[in-house]
């Protein structure tokens, strides 16, 4: 039998698991190694491996999910890139889009972001494509030819093109690209923006375009080194990546197309929330991820995760959203998240006699001051350690010390704010308990979505400790808690699906296709551009028959700016087809806006997303201990100690009723289960967590 593995690698740990058809789950958690994720990654797999007592050559698929890309763009730690555009537009990621948010609206001596390219880097060549695709202005082929000679005088590592309306002719795109990669050395990228992703708005398609061409070497050499690491530990499978929508793509596609991968790691979690969800008939969720350095809020409806098509790297906003303007806007498919810098390692500290937990967080190296690593400042694990919600002695493979935390606390926040260490610890875990609520706030209520209904998901190694408070801040009765839901992104990698998007534009009135008199070319032409991304999609994956399409258009009213992007059913596309997607395109806009419009509509753009599935429907087991005596402890509960049951969650029986307030560990993480609630075990070795009172 051939075995999966999957590795999530975060802002503190790196978790690695590994099933086989069984669907037995073997877990490793190590601390991520910042300076090579690759390092501390490795390490997992030969723990997990030997834990298991797995031969390498016997891993038949390996899926990662990684947060390198985001990294990269945020610290600015990407190759040198040359920018190219058309003649005219060379100050374009100069000007940019700019939105001062929050603090920066007072601040006198605010200083506009650097651009992602110096001008220094930006070149321009004399040509114009129309808007409606024709050629206005010819390539001029020896301005071409002096640029690239600039070019490869800087020593680049890489080039990216973006020409005004590219995306409807490409043809100057390819051959000034042609004329560039000749004069560079062998192998240095040249992205075109008609290839990374043909959309109009030349801001943003320069921006992805841009991005692409300065993680993918970084990507790209990441990959190189894991690929030879697995091998030398005897494991020769092929890597599969996550991708920012929730499937996962062959390594050499990730590495050509590394801005597919920013939101590679926060997605896992949702994609992991819905498929808990689904084998348990729970359709409406909201994924809740709290790891070591941040926490992510994603929306399940209907089963199915919320997809947007531009998002913002490193943007500012309001307690989890983002602000366009305030970040590098992206234009690729991601699962649509929100997220804040509190996880179980963001730093309490006191500003001013006001005390604030995070977005600064300990880490992986030194960590929260209980890992006893030589971390000296207090975090929330520190505090949950001495409210008593974490075991000291079954936490993966650190020992916990209460004491350090004490010291920590007592130092940076008790002593500064008068108060003793315990109430300094409560207010920690409540302040992060605010701030983890302001991101399942801009998922669910900011877009006018009652979050009652819904079932929170916990995932990560801190979520299971502050979920079922969570919940109650917005009146959710009911907490699913996954088994492993401490690497749960992680295990939720194991089953990912093999997929990708193409997408190009499309401009036309609804009206226009929707009339029996003028719609058959304008409807042909629309079913050629889906068939030849489908094809373009196919060969990506190098996918036949098994896999399937699924079509998507987006639409706007005529004259504004943005689109919601609509599914098409299968089959041959007809006027019905795009009425219906007209009278779907009403209705969410009237759900979102609250305004009922019936106006002018036209098709901005033609999407086609492809998927392999992985053929692995099955749930994981969770293993079982025989019935162990419940120990007791004292935690904090309503201001003041309560001893309360501690049990080992694999030696509760399928069944159970488990009523709060009690504490349940597993090695990866410990779940806190309130007065009010109580808990019940499924077959699955999941935990239902359902409020038996307000």
């Amino acid at each position: 039998m051939s075995v999966t593995l999957a590795s999530d690698v975060g802002g503190t740990f790196t978790d690695v698991v590994l099933t086989g058809d069984d669907g037995r789950i073997r877990v490793a958690k190590t601390l991520t190694t910042p300076e090579d994720p690759a390092i501390g990654l490795l390490r997992g797999v030969r723990q997990v491996l030997d834990a298991a007592g797995v031969a390498p050559a016997r891993v038949g698929r390996f899926v990662h999910a990684t947060t390198l890309a985001t990294n990269v763009i945020l610290e600015r730690t990407g190759v040198p890139v040359a920018f190219v555009t058309t003649e005219g537009f060379g100050s374009m990621l100069a000007l940019g889009r700019q939105a001062r948010v929050e603090e920066d609206r007072y601040d006198l001596a605010y200083a506009q972001p650097e651009p992602p390219v110096p001008l220094s880097r930006t070149f321009t060549v004399p040509e114009r494509i129309g808007a409606n695709g024709e050629v206005l202005r010819p390539l001029d082929e020896e301005a071409a030819g002096r640029v690239a000679e600039r070019i490869a005088g800087l020593g680049v590592s890489a080039v990216a093109i973006c020409l005004l309306h590219s995306y409807l002719n490409p043809a100057h795109e390819r051959r000034l690209a042609e004329v560039i990669a000749a004069r560079l050395p062998a192998g240095t990228p040249v992205v075109e923006s008609a290839a990374v992703w043909p959309e109009l708005g030349e801001y943003e398609r320069a921006t992805t375009t841009l991005m692409s061409a300065y993680v993918g070497p970084v990507m790209a050499s990441y990959l190189d080194r894991l690929g030879e690491g697995l091998a030398g530990l005897g494991v020769t499978a092929p890597i599969h990546v996550m991708e920012s929508a929730g499937g996962v793509l062959p390594a050499a596609l990730a590495a050509s197309r590394a801005v597919y991968t920013i939101e590679s790691g926060p997605a896992a979690g949702v994609i992991a929330a819905a498929r808990q969800g689904a084998g348990r008939g729970l359709a409406d969720l909201i994924s809740f991820d709290m790891g070591g350095t941040t926490a992510k809020a994603g929306l399940v409806r209907g089963g199915r995760p919320g997809i947007t098509h531009e998002f913002q790297v490193g943007g500012k906003g309001s307690f989890g959203g983002r602000r366009p303007g305030t970040g590098v806007p992206i234009k690729v498919p991601a699962i649509d998240l929100a997220e804040v810098g509190s996880g179980g390692g963001s730093i309490a500290w006191v500003d001013a006699g006001t005390l604030r937990v995070g977005p600064r967080s300990a880490g992986a190296d030194p960590g929260p001051a209980c890992y006893g690593r030589g971390g000296g400042l207090p975090t929330v694990t520190d505090a949950d350690l001495v409210l008593g919600y974490l075991d000291p002695d079954g936490f993966g493979e650190f020992h916990l010390s209460a004491e350090l935390a004490r010291q920590a606390i007592a130092e940076h926040v008790a002593g500064p704010l008068g108060v003793d260490v315990v109430q300094a610890a409560a207010a920690i875990h409540d302040i992060a308990n605010a701030q983890m609520g302001a991101a399942v706030h801009v998922v669910t209520v900011r877009r006018g979505i009652d979050p009652r209904g819904f079932t929170l998901v916990a995932l990560g190694g801190a979520a299971p400790t502050h979920a079922a408070r969570l919940a109650e801040r917005f009146g959710i009765g009911r907490v699913l808690v996954p088994p492993q839901a401490g690497v749960g992104s992680a295990v939720g990698l194991l089953h990912a699906d093999l997929a990708i998007e193409r997408a190009r534009t499309f401009l036309a009135p609804a009206a226009t296709l929707v009339s029996c008199s003028a719609s058959r070319d304008t409807l042909g032409e629309l079913a050629g551009v889906f068939d030849g991304l489908e094809r373009a999609a196919r060969a990506d994956l190098s996918a036949g028959d098994e896999a399937t399409a699924v079509r998507s258009v987006g639409v706007r009213f005529i004259g504004q700016a943005h689109a919601f992007t609509i599914e098409l059913p299968p089959g041959r596309i007809t006027p019905e087809t795009v009425q219906r997607a007209t009278e779907e395109f009403y209705k969410r806009y009237h759900e979102s806006y609250g305004i009922d419009l019936r106006d002018p509509v036209e098709i901005t753009i033609a999407r086609v997303r492809v998927v392999l599935p992985s053929g692995s429907p099955a749930l994981p087991r969770a293993d079982t201990l025989e019935s162990v005596t419940p120990r007791t402890r004292e935690i904090w509960l309503d201001g003041a100690y309560t001893v309360v049951r501690v049990l080992e969650r694999a030696a509760c029986p399928v069944g159970e009723e488990l009523p709060g307030p009690c504490v349940i560990t597993e090695p990866q993480c410990s779940l806190l289960v309130p007065p009010g609630w109580r808990g019940i075990v499924d077959e699955h070795g999941a935990i239902l967590l359902e409020r038996t009172h307000s």
